[in-house]
């Protein structure tokens, strides 16, 4: 899916953005933007998609994002549901990484901060333990005056940076796709996440691609550094995982309606791409021990 340029909104007495969402449908959409987007999932849950990354968000990330890098939250149907009972609250910063000026990464005093959005291009996650203590005074900010605000940042900024945490997309993730790729990019990404379901063939999606079918196998990898069946596999375990979650179908069930065509194939993807079975992957979640996920 083409990652869409988004314009982040500020006002004139700000030089970054804050602002608190609660509603599953804010930016639901493959986009990406040159500033930097600190964001903790206070309440709410779905698909993160990141860089080449697909996998489960939960109720208290923490997650930053590198500038242009392409994202997606997808949060989960039933907070689409009128008069549910599921609620979305997300706190978020957007700011450019120079809103300092030009020079002040540059400072020694300030290594720290610049290493982290170095790493940040890659997307950071928190454990949740972690991200809950910083998601508290992300919240926080959002009361704060100008001043107090900029200054919170750079602390959040500090602490995040002194804190483990995992990257989303690979080494080899290109996020820098040649103007007129985006558009073809646009289309397999758009078409995979609303067919990978059901059984999608390579000529099939060589024709969105507008390619060959050799062609289009060169393309995907060279840009995604993944094969294209791999892709889609991992779209299917990033569904199973919801429905695993949900707990309301069978495993057998959940191997069929995430696209797979045999329960053998399930099994193998699933623990290569989660490192658990779907049982050991649902028992952990059931259990509320999150952090083996």
């Amino acid at each position: 899916m083409k990652p869409q340029l988004l314009q982040v909104s500020k006002t004139p007495e700000n030089s970054f953005s804050t602002r608190r969402d609660t509603e599953p449908d804010i930016n639901n959409r493959w986009h990406y933007h040159p500033e930097v987007e600190l964001v903790y999932v206070k309440q709410g849950s779905g698909t993160l998609y990141i860089g080449d990354h697909i996998g489960r968000f939960e109720a208290g990330e923490l997650v930053l994002i590198g500038s242009n890098l392409p994202h997606f939250w997808q949060f989960d149907e039933a907070y689409f549901n009128k008069g549910g009972k599921q609620v979305v609250d997300v706190f978020v910063i957007h700011f450019k990484e120079n809103f300092w000026g030009d020079h002040f990464l540059e400072l020694p005093e300030n290594n720290g901060i610049k290493n982290t959005l170095i790493k940040a291009k890659r997307g950071i996650r928190l454990t949740l333990t972690k991200s809950r203590q910083i998601g508290d005074t992300i919240a926080q900010v959002l009361s704060l005056d100008s001043f107090k605000k900029m200054i919170k940042l750079l602390e959040l900024l500090y602490e995040i940076g002194n804190t483990d945490g995992e990257f989303f997309a690979s080494l080899g993730f290109q996020n820098s796709f040649q103007e007129s790729e985006k558009d073809r990019i646009d289309a397999i990404y758009n078409y995979s996440i609303k067919n990978f379901s059901r059984k999608i063939t390579l000529d099939e999606i060589a024709a969105i691609a507008n390619i060959s079918p050799n062609s289009f196998c060169r393309f995907f990898k060279s840009r995604s550094r993944k094969t294209y069946s791999t892709f889609i596999n991992e779209l299917r375990v990033g569904q199973a995982c919801k429905l695993l979650i949900d707990n309301k179908l069978t495993v057998k069930e959940i191997c069929f309606t995430s696209g797979f065509h045999n329960f053998a194939s399930f099994h193998k993807y699933f623990k290569k791409t989660t490192g658990k079975t779907p049982l050991n992957y649902q028992k952990i979640f059931m259990s509320g021990n999150t952090k083996g996920l």
